[in-house]
């Protein structure tokens, strides 16, 4: 599967099953587990769990831009996204909980409220690329899926994602990183190693972390 290839309803599946593997992941974790360093080097787990739920907020944002045409970014400022990861360590555990919940709702519920034309709307990334809103659910699930593993919690690896996510996520590193070639191995291994996430590839020069 390349990303042209990749449809609107792909994305808005992969992005449900990444949620639900976080949900499911942090089920259990009390004060101590979040406490606990993620795979993402000088984060812990309630600083990656508020990464994701702030993610979430900021989507709402777009997908507010997209169906009222009434510019409203990503993020105020550069400083309101670490804010909002910072805020992680604040929480108790069922405080990050219900934020991861609750942003994932709402932002399933604004998408969900899309017509066929707003769904073509464009907005920006908090890059600053314009993309249509149909982009907006892909975005969504790399945070949640690659996240889920990278959360360090409930055993999650690149091998209980989604074929067609690690297939279309692939395409999309391999050309952002304008490799001509991959190595060998099972596609997780190579999506793992793409994304500057530890492997078992053998020989695979390491690349520095993506998203």
């Amino acid at each position: 599967m390349t990303t042209a290839t990749r449809t609107l309803t792909d994305a808005r599946a992969w992005a449900r099953d990444g949620t639900d593997l976080l949900l499911d992941a942090v089920a259990d974790l009390d004060e101590e587990g979040f406490s606990a360093p993620s795979r993402l080097p000088g984060w812990t787990r309630s600083h990656l769990v508020a990464h994701v739920a702030a993610n979430a907020d900021a989507l709402c944002n777009l997908v507010h831009w997209a169906a009222t045409d009434e510019e409203r970014p990503m993020y105020a400022s550069p400083e309101e996204r670490t804010a909002g990861i910072a805020k992680g360590p604040t929480l108790s555990a069922d405080e990050l909980r219900s934020w991861l919940t609750g942003s994932a709702r709402r932002l399933a519920e604004d998408l969900d409220r899309l017509n066929h034309e707003q769904w073509q709307h464009e907005v920006l990334t908090a890059q600053g690329r314009a993309v249509p809103a149909t982009e907006l659910p892909w975005m969504r699930a790399r945070e949640t899926c690659v996240h889920a593993v990278d959360l360090g919690a409930g055993g999650v690896t690149f091998a209980d994602l989604p074929h067609g996510f690690l297939a279309a996520l692939t395409e999309e590193i391999r050309a952002k990183r304008a490799l001509d070639g991959l190595p060998e191995g099972p596609l997780p291994e190579v999506a793992a190693w793409l994304a500057g996430r530890p492997h078992v590839l053998a020989d695979a020069s390491e690349l520095d972390p993506w998203l």
